[in-house]
């Protein structure tokens, strides 16, 4: 009999996926908003392209200016910098004017350059992406069916369910320092006892 349970227990074909996606959500939260990068929106493809064009134009300029030597060499390391920016971001659907260095220093690409600045500072929150992600695994199971999918998908559930209420308790915890700040020291050394995985994860949900 222990032979045929043990068969059954490790017989489930989706068990690696049951232990994996909840260990794939761990990890994003763990790495917290420094380790999730939004893919390269359009104004960031265009203003590294544009980038490029401006550190090739200064380049030339350089040269045919005939600039010192030293100044020459810093634009065209510049240039050759650029292309990894390039190669990263990937390709613009829509190139900017760049041909000529006063279509380069248009209102227009300084408004560019703005706009990438701020959304390349831009990260996704940890939270969403790990909802994100149960709710992926809940209905690739539930399309999956049977009795091993509707007992993942009960597990998905279920890990859903705390992960949302350790989000409000440790927003309700924020909450409260900010509205009790006399109170923020003891509420702190009350949590001196935490282990260091146990902050680092909490630090990484906060954001």
């Amino acid at each position: 009999m222990n032979e045929a349970l043990r068969t059954r227990r490790t017989s489930n074909p989706l068990a690696p996926w049951i232990i994996l996606i909840p260990g794939v959500i761990l990890i994003s939260l763990s790495a917290g908003c420094d380790g999730l990068r939004f893919a390269p929106s359009e104004p960031l493809k265009q203003n590294a392209w544009l980038h490029n064009r401006t550190t090739a134009v200064a380049a030339e300029t350089a040269r045919a200016e005939q600039s010192s030597q030293e100044l020459q060499a810093l634009t065209r390391l510049s240039e050759l910098q650029s292309r990894a920016f390039t190669s990263y971001c990937g390709l613009p659907e829509e190139y900017p004017q760049a041909e000529t260095p006063e279509q380069i220093l248009a209102q227009s690409n300084w408004q560019l350059a703005s706009v990438a600045a701020t959304e390349s500072a831009q990260r996704p929150d940890p939270w969403q992406v790990a909802d994100s992600a149960l709710e992926v695994g809940i209905g690739l199971f539930a399309l999956l069916g049977g009795v091993y999918g509707t007992r993942a998908v009960g597990f998905l559930r279920n890990a859903r369910a705390k992960s949302q209420a350790l989000r409000e308790i440790i927003d309700g915890n924020e909450s409260f320092k900010k509205q009790n700040q006399d109170r923020a020291s003891a509420f702190k050394a009350a949590h001196q006892q935490q282990s260091p995985q146990t902050r680092q994860l909490v630090a990484a949900m906060k954001g």
